[in-house]
């Protein structure tokens, strides 16, 4: 697989560019932008990154498809040839308040399945990477949590629920903490799989539709770390996919149970 090496190596310099550029205004008092709705804002620094990360990547793949939240950037992945999903600020409300969990993600794709993908948190001083040799963190080799106890469990509602999704909201963190040990909320999904990766969480689940450029990175760092990511009916995640349930695997059928519940409120 060392065809993708330089994909590796390329999505992570992208990243580590995109997150310096990000950095230099976090906690500045940055002017925020609404894009429709009140929790769902932006900043000049999420474009300048965005510009950061294609600069980065155009030069040594000038012509590859590149999916990215802001401006004019394609919003779904082709099915064959190469593309890269990148968010420059994912995270950007944690972004915005001052919050140091937030995330510059690039990844890259080919012919619909990734095979590189790097998570940066400068913020934090972490930096996630992912190719066909596993996933790390800091250069350390990341696993999944061994735990298969769910009063043990650990996990994450992740991705927003609108206004009137609701119920929905109340339902995934009602599941959660009836069927598991406890539950966390990060306001940023590259985070909290990152997280999955590491064995820092057991979990994190919605059903909700996900963006590419919120989960494609994420999705290969716990796949790459032994862990197990579906859509609600079990089956593969994959980019097009309604809903994510992300797991160490060890209890993924009592997860994917949980996911499935919050489900039923929206088709009842």
């Amino acid at each position: 697989m060392t065809e993708y090496a330089d994909r590796v190596r390329v999505a992570e310099a992208a990243a580590r560019a995109g997150a310096d550029v990000a950095a230099g205004g976090f906690r500045t008092g940055i002017a925020i932008e609404e894009k429709g709705q009140k929790t769902d804002v932006v900043t000049q620094a999420d474009r300048d990154a965005q510009r950061a990360v294609i600069e980065h990547i155009r030069q040594e793949f000038p012509d590859d498809a590149i999916v990215g939240e802001e401006d004019d950037e394609l919003k779904a992945v082709p099915e064959s040839g190469p593309v890269w999903v990148i968010d420059p600020i994912d995270g950007t409300n944690n972004y915005v308040r001052d919050i140091p969990v937030w995330v510059t993600s690039v990844a890259a794709v080919v012919d619909g399945e990734p095979v590189a993908a790097a998570n940066a948190m400068p913020a934090l001083g972490d930096y996630y990477t992912a190719g066909p040799d596993g996933a790390f963190l800091n250069g350390n080799e990341l696993a999944v949590s061994e735990k298969t106890d769910l009063d043990r469990f650990v996990i994450c509602p992740t991705i927003w629920w609108d206004y009137d999704r609701r119920d929905e909201y109340s339902r995934a963190c009602e599941v959660i903490v009836e069927r598991f040990g406890d539950m966390r909320r990060f306001g940023c999904a590259q985070a909290v799989l990152g997280m999955v990766a590491a064995g820092s969480l057991e979990a994190t689940i919605t059903n909700v539709e996900v963006n590419p450029w919120d989960t494609v990175a994420g999705v290969y760092l716990v796949r790459q770390a032994g862990g197990t990511v579906t859509d609600l009916e079990g089956e593969r995640w994959t980019h097009e996919s309604q809903g994510l349930v992300a797991s160490n695997g060890t209890r993924h059928d009592a997860v994917l149970e949980a996911a499935q519940e919050i489900e039923q409120i929206r088709t009842a």
